[in-house]
């Protein structure tokens, strides 16, 4: 695994977003985990509802631009620790609803208080580590997040012959919020990080930003909404199934996610987003002939690991931006990532009861688009560091 510098490693806002990290992490892991199975086998929900409530999980993405005004009252590392703990309480009530309104408002408090953390999570990161060293740290903190998961995968695999839903819901969205309340008491700011403006900031010149942002986003609704639901609907995997997947998933990308990061140093953002973007051209492709269990769930696992390539288009705009715009810019990409995802998933619901086959076919789609964009980001990446342009608008 990549060594970060040592006086990254003892900086207290990479410890304090890594202890989070790991919290919010575990907390959506076992939200995805139980969420399939429990929405079939207890509600019995059909995938049109299944997409209805994936695309409620998307609002508070949506809404993330509000952050910037949150921060007008509240500093970003307490919105990160408050959004953790809401996590938790998403996660732990979950198991008491067991009815598509019920699901869907526990899904609503949950993702708030992920997309919210998601949002400040990125800003701090690209805030307090340099252009070398944000790669590296984003790949170690997907790393950890993996170690996590795996956690939360071995966790439901040994509990489930054991304990209901509602129990596990409740023990792991229970200790999240108790983590989350307890960072609270953390103080990992540091006066040398640049003041952020404290309004909603749009540049023309992060223009490819704001699209392959955009792309992503609707790309990754599909796999979200559709991939896992896939296993349960179509090949019948159990809990425990889910949970070993999940488990081989995340051990895979907690030793792939740290050379991600380096690999974004050497070789550059193009290059990686263009390999992302290809390989998953023929990953959706291949997801709507699959007719194999294991062919499915190495597709699944492949999905993941090109999926953390994305952290390229974040440290792309680094290269490129102002860094008085970092927070609202993360928050303002939070909006535009969620656009596509919020409408995507009862739209792709719609369309698999027609053929499950075509919001696959649809990934493909958009998966070749962004191949096309991203070849337009420079190599390297230059910000430009003359006077404010009068393309902002606030």
């Amino acid at each position: 695994m990549p060594k970060l510098p040592l006086q990254s490693w003892n900086q207290p806002m990479y410890r304090f977003l890594l202890l989070l990290t790991l919290c919010a992490t575990f907390g959506l892991q076992s939200w995805r985990i139980l969420f399939d199975n429990f929405s079939v086998q207890i509600i019995g929900l059909d995938g049109s509802q299944v997409g209805a409530i994936q695309s409620i999980r998307e609002i508070p993405g949506f809404l993330a631009l509000l952050v910037i005004y949150v921060t007008l009252i509240m500093k970003e590392h307490r919105i990160a620790s408050l959004s953790v703990a809401l996590l938790g309480i998403g996660v732990a009530a979950t198991g008491w609803f067991p009815q598509f309104y019920g699901l869907a408002l526990c899904t609503l408090i949950m993702s708030f208080g992920f997309h919210y953390f998601e949002t400040v999570n990125q800003s701090l990161t690209l805030q307090y580590f340099d252009r070398t060293t944000a790669p590296l740290v984003l790949g170690r903190l997907r790393s950890y997040g993996a170690a996590a998961s795996i956690g939360a995968s071995l966790l439901f695999f040994f509990a489930s012959p054991y304990l209901s839903f509602q129990n596990m819901f409740a023990v792991s969205g229970g200790a999240i919020t108790l983590l989350g309340l307890c960072t609270l008491f953390q103080q990992p700011t540091s006066h040398t990080a640049v003041p952020q403006h404290k309004k909603a900031i749009f540049r023309k010149r992060y223009g490819l930003f704001y699209f392959l942002t955009f792309m992503a986003g609707a790309r990754r609704q599909i796999f979200v909404a559709f991939s896992v639901y896939l296993l349960v609907q179509r090949f019948h995997f159990s809990v425990q199934e889910i949970a070993m997947l999940f488990l081989f998933n995340n051990l895979v990308n907690y030793f792939i996610s740290p050379l991600i990061g380096r690999a974004i140093n050497r070789y550059g953002e193009r290059r990686l987003l263009s390999l992302e973007y290809f390989s998953l051209i023929f990953i959706f492709i291949a997801y709507a002939y699959a007719e194999s269990r294991v062919l499915v769930a190495c597709l699944y696992i492949l999905d993941h690991v090109f999926f953390n390539f994305a952290m390229a288009i974040k440290t792309f705009f680094q290269k490129i931006a102002e860094p008085q715009d970092i927070a609202p810019s993360m928050a303002a990409g939070f909006t535009i990532n969620h656009i596509a995802a919020v409408a995507l998933p009862v739209i792709g619901g719609m369309l698999w009861m027609v053929d499950y086959r075509i919001p696959f076919f649809a990934g493909a789609v958009m998966a070749c688009i962004s191949l096309v964009a991203v070849q337009k980001i420079p190599d390297p990446p230059k910000r430009n560091d003359g006077p404010v342009a009068s393309d902002d608008q606030g």
